[in-house]
C-alpha cells in the first residue's frame, strides 16, 4: 500500500503543479487585453482631438463665410442709402446696416473663439500622438514580456501533461478514476497527510484504531477522512531528532 500511496502522492505533486500552470495561462488573455486596453485609449484620445479639430475647422468656415455674408449686405444697404427720399426709409436702412454690424461682430467673436480653440487642439493633438508613442513603446515591451511568459508557460504545460501521464501508468484504471472523482470534488487536492492524529486538510480527528493501522507495517489498507474523503496517508517522524535532543540533555547537565 505504501507504494501504492507513493504512486498518488507523486501524481498528486504534478496534479498541483498542473493547476499553478494552468492559472497561470488563464491570466495572459486578460494582461494582453489590458495592454491592448491602454494602446487603444491612448489612441481614442488622439482620435478625439482630431475629430474636435476638424468640427473646428468646420465651424471656423461656417463663421468665416457668416462674416462674408453680413458685410455683402452691409454694402448693398450702404449702396442704396443714394436711392432713398425719406429721412423714415434712410433710418430703417441704417438700422438694418447696424443689425448686420452688430451680426459681424458675433460672427468675428465666434470665429476668434473657434480660432483659439484650434490651437489648443493643435497642442492636444501633438501631446496625443507623443503620449500614443510612448504607451505602444511601453507596451510593446509588455506584450513581449508577456507572450514570453506564456509560452514557457506552455511548455511547462506540456511536459506536466508528459510527466502525468508517466505518473498515472504505475495507478490501476480504477484507483485512478477514484483518485479523480476526489480531485474535482476538492479543487485538485485528493490526498491528505495525518498530523497528530488529524487529517491534514480539514482537521477532522482520526480513529485511533485507523490511526494505528494506518502505521502499521505491511498494512494493505487505504483509508480516507470520515468528514472530507480524502485519502490519507501517514509519514513516521524521524528518529534522529531524539539523539540529538538527549545529546543537548546531557551536554546541558555536564556543564551545570
Amino acid at each position: 500500500m505504501q507504494k501504492v500511496l507513493q504512486a498518488l502522492l507523486d501524481l498528486q505533486s504534478v496534479d498541483v503543479r498542473l493547476i499553478d500552470v494552468r492559472a497561470r495561462l488563464a491570466k495572459f488573455p486578460k494582461k494582453i487585453a489590458e495592454v491592448d486596453a491602454r494602446v487603444a485609449a491612448a489612441k481614442a484620445e488622439l482620435e478625439a482631438s482630431k475629430a474636435a479639430q476638424l468640427a473646428t475647422i468646420k465651424d471656423r468656415k461656417k463663421y468665416e463665410l457668416d462674416v462674408e455674408g453680413w458685410n455683402e449686405k452691409v454694402r448693398k444697404y450702404k449702396d442704396q442709402t443714394s436711392q432713398i427720399k425719406t429721412n423714415e426709409a434712410f433710418r430703417a436702412l441704417q438700422h438694418e446696416v447696424q443689425m448686420a454690424e452688430e451680426e459681424i461682430a458675433k460672427a468675428e467673436d465666434r470665429l476668434l473663439e473657434q480660432m483659439v480653440a484650434s490651437e489648443e487642439y493643435d497642442r492636444r493633438i501633438k501631446a496625443s500622438q507623443i503620449a500614443l508613442k510612448e504607451v505602444e513603446e511601453i507596451t510593446r515591451v509588455e506584450r513581449m514580456k508577456i507572450e514570453a511568459d506564456a509560452a514557457a508557460a506552455e511548455k511547462e504545460l506540456a511536459e506536466l501533461n508528459e510527466r502525468r501521464k508517466r505518473a498515472a501508468a504505475d495507478i490501476s484504471e480504477k484507483l485512478l478514476d477514484h483518485y479523480d472523482r476526489i480531485v474535482k470534488k476538492h479543487n485538485g487536492i485528493a490526498l491528505a497527510e495525518v498530523r497528530d492524529e488529524k487529517c491534514g486538510a480539514c482537521g477532522m480527528r482520526v480513529r485511533p484504531h485507523v490511526f494505528q493501522e494506518m502505521r502499521r507495517l505491511g498494512s494493505e489498507e487505504m483509508f480516507h477522512c470520515e468528514t472530507c474523503t480524502r485519502i490519507l496517508y501517514y509519514i513516521e517522524p524521524s528518529v534522529s531528532a531524539a539523539p540529538a535532543a538527549t545529546s543537548a540533555s546531557a551536554s546541558s547537565h555536564s556543564e551545570s
